[in-house]
């Protein structure tokens, strides 16, 4: 199971048309085009798809349409979290998951639950979910830090926990679990700026956004740290870090819809609470996307 997500993983955004319908066309492009790009697997429904925004009913069809496009190609990752433990915990019971291979759930939002809690709602989660489960620690999102001590209680205690998306943004705490996390549990890189430092503390990988993206030049630069080449997969991460700066400038996935625009992949469509991304972005990453093009960067 842990080889299944080691090396780039892409989480996709949730192409829409300009009326906000799915545009179901634009995410089967994606997909291949991310495949085709050399990244190891996908993850749907995210933070970065807009999930929230989306009923039950367009989970269902990016579901099969992520399904469909891959044909087993990739191994895939659903996302399936919250902040009401039980709610979540009937979601995952009652989400048909045939064809994916882990589902990814983010720490509990909002309510700033204290690290014992944390670690009852993961166990809960843990203990009914019929596939693994990857957790998710993004304190920008969700107003709490779930510590080192405790990911390392739950990688210890539940068998269904098979790794951590770990978006904490902080070096001191990535490489505290890359020395004391168990052999098979996945430390992934939740946040592009820390993607190759992770990997050459000893992580497995990452779940990205620019990825998406720039699938060839991401994953070619994920498995230069991977193989332990740190001064070219540093100048890569330092080439890159411009384009990993706009696309989140003015919120994601506003930024990269506008990268993925440019590239002809799908429209810049968000939905509200979020807005496309401005003139101004979209003029910054189109000149950041020539000048990156133009320099041939390492693993291209």
């Amino acid at each position: 199971m842990k080889t299944l997500f080691e090396g780039t993983g892409v989480a996709l955004v949730t192409p829409f048309r300009e009326d906000l319908s799915l545009d179901l066309d634009a995410l089967r492009h994606l997909v291949d085009d991310v495949i085709e790009g050399g990244v190891d697997y996908l993850v749907a429904l995210g933070t970065t798809a807009e999930s929230a925004t989306l009923s039950r009913a367009e989970k269902q069809q990016v579901m099969q349409t992520v399904l469909e496009a891959n044909a087993g190609r990739k191994p895939l990752v659903v996302g399936i979290g919250g902040n009401h433990t039980l709610a979540v915990g009937e979601e995952l019971q009652q989400t048909p998951l045939q064809g994916f291979d882990a589902v990814l759930s983010v720490s509990p939002y909002y309510n700033r639950p204290t690290q014992e809690g944390i670690y009852r709602h993961f166990r809960y989660l843990a203990e009914r979910s019929p596939l693994p489960l990857i957790l998710y620690n993004v304190p920008a999102r969700t107003g709490s830090n779930m510590l080192a001590g405790t990911t390392l209680r739950l990688a210890r205690e539940c068998p269904n926990l098979i790794g951590i998306k770990e978006a904490c943004g902080d070096m001191a705490q990535i490489r505290d679990l890359a020395a004391q996390l168990p052999e098979d549990f996945l430390l992934l890189s939740g946040d592009d700026f820390t993607a190759v430092d992770t990997v050459l503390a000893g992580g497995a990988g990452v779940i990205s956004v620019l990825g998406q993206g720039l699938p060839r030049v991401f994953s070619g630069m994920m498995r230069q740290a991977a193989a332990g080449n740190r001064e070219a997969a540093q100048q890569q991460s330092q080439a890159l870090t411009p384009l990993m700066q706009g696309i989140f400038r003015e919120g994601n996935p506003a930024g990269i819809k506008a990268l993925l625009h440019l590239k002809g992949i799908c429209t810049p469509a968000v939905r509200l609470p979020l807005v496309a991304a401005s003139a101004g972005l979209t003029e910054h990453l189109a000149r950041e996307l020539k000048t990156l093009e133009a320099g041939q960067p390492v693993g291209r």
